[in-house]
């Protein structure tokens, strides 16, 4: 895959980014469980900060990516244009997926804004690859808050995707499963009715990722802090 973009704004932001490693920072990522071969240890709210500096540019986000830098991946992820990726990028940057929170910013900022996204998460649910798998779960998790317009019906699918995948005793698979129940089980009443009971069918699997994954989301699916605030908003439809 070929990117163009000026080489000085390339070299630029990448200077940038190296100016502010904090090596502090980079063992407390690692602390939970965030891995890259190159890191900087820079805080979200910077990345954040940069891209919106930055504005949307696919080419420079293609390039940013290639240089294998932690955060340089995770600002390509909020740059890029979901208009623009191709499933090919997709494919071709899933297979470079090696930390959670990778996954977490591509799926819920780019991918799942692009028009692959119900295809993909079909594939990636079935790899072997834990983090590849994870992603699949995490575009069910984002797509249900960002995809306004989507009918119930278009997640209401995902419930047997999750129970049959709910055995996989692997941290960040089972926890991108529970995420994918909770977050679709509070997009509305009717979603939560049938989360919950989803929920309950996975609890009755003789697994102990499974119980794990059903207990946790039963227990803020059934709260009543979620039932209130679907009530108040389907009051004020």
């Amino acid at each position: 895959m070929s990117y163009m973009v000026k080489d000085t704004q390339y070299e630029d932001i990448i200077k940038n980014l190296r100016s502010m490693k904090n090596p502090g920072n980079i063992q407390g990522m690692q602390r939970f469980g965030i891995r890259g071969k190159e890191m900087l240890g820079i805080p979200m709210p910077m990345i954040r900060k940069m891209a919106k500096d930055i504005g949307k540019d696919h080419s420079l986000a293609g390039k940013l990516w290639k240089s294998g830098i932690h955060e340089a991946r995770l600002l390509a992820c909020f740059v890029d244009d979901p208009e623009q990726v191709t499933e090919k990028q997709m494919e071709d940057w899933v297979k470079d997926f090696d930390s959670w929170d990778i996954v977490d910013q591509c799926c819920g900022q780019l991918f799942d804004r692009t028009r692959f996204v119900e295809k993909k998460i079909d594939e990636w649910t079935e790899r072997k690859e834990e983090f590849v798998k994870r992603s699949g779960f995490v575009l069910m998790a984002t797509r249900s808050v960002h995809d306004k317009g989507a009918k119930d019906r278009e997640f209401e699918r995902y419930f047997m995707i999750m129970k049959k995948h709910s055995t996989d005793e692997r941290n960040f698979v089972r926890k991108a499963v529970n995420w994918a129940l909770r977050q679709i089980g509070k997009r509305n009443i009717s979603l939560n009715r049938k989360a919950i009971r989803a929920g309950e069918e996975i609890q009755m699997i003789d697994s102990r990722a499974a119980r794990w994954i059903a207990n946790d989301a039963l227990r803020e699916l059934r709260s009543e802090a979620v039932r209130e605030r679907l009530q108040k908003t389907l009051n004020m439809v």
